[in-house]
Order: structure tokens, then C-alpha cells, then sequence
């Protein structure tokens, strides 16, 4: 059994794809932890004020997962309110990005799959 816990990782503060603001990253899995094509899962929490940058990861898929606060989410130029329980899927070649345009932290997970 492999077992982690986030909140026992090392904050890791650093702008996510140019975003704007640092953003806590906190990596869970890596690629080598996995016997498939799940490339990552991390936690991050972005500030008020800050972004993950516009983005495309080619043919990589990802999933980001809301877990508490409410964001802007922009995938392929379409702008989205997004909060609490929302899974946003971002496709292969698919451009996307996020803003925490509110006064409280926003936490999601974040999927990544090679192709």
C-alpha cells in the first residue's frame, strides 16, 4: 500500500505555466510511482489574485478537480465559473487556464495523463 498525504509535503511555491502570483504545489505521485500512464497528481492552492497561466499540454490529457473555493476556468477561450465539486477535463491539445479572481484560497487536484 502506498499512502500520502498532502499536507505532510513540503510547501512548494512557484507560478504555475506564468501564471501570475505563486501558487502551493504540492506533488503527491509522480510518473515513476505509477505502472500506467497517469503522469501526476498534485494538490496545489492558489491565492487570491493568482492564476495557473493559459496553457496546452499537446497529448497529454488533465483533469483539475475543485475542492474548495471558486475560480474562472478558461479552456479553449470559454470562460466558466467553476467551485466546489467541479472536474473540469482538458483534452488533448486543448488550451485552458485558471483565475482565483475571489478573496479566498481556491484548492484543487490535478490529473495528468500521458497519451
Amino acid at each position: 500500500m502506498i499512502v500520502r498525504n498532502h499536507q505532510q509535503i513540503p510547501e512548494c511555491h512557484r507560478d504555475l505555466h506564468d501564471g501570475q502570483g505563486l501558487c502551493d504545489n504540492r506533488e503527491l505521485f509522480r510518473d515513476v510511482d505509477f505502472e500506467t500512464n497517469l503522469a501526476f497528481l498534485v494538490r496545489t492552492i492558489i491565492p487570491p489574485g493568482a492564476t495557473i497561466g493559459y496553457h496546452s499540454h499537446g497529448a497529454d490529457e488533465e483533469m483539475y478537480v475543485i475542492l474548495s473555493g471558486h475560480a474562472i476556468m478558461t479552456v479553449n477561450g470559454e470562460r466558466r465559473d467553476v467551485g466546489p465539486g467541479d472536474a473540469i477535463l482538458n483534452r488533448q491539445g486543448w488550451s485552458h487556464g485558471l483565475e482565483n479572481l475571489s478573496d479566498a484560497p481556491v484548492e484543487i487536484l490535478v490529473f495528468l495523463v500521458r497519451m
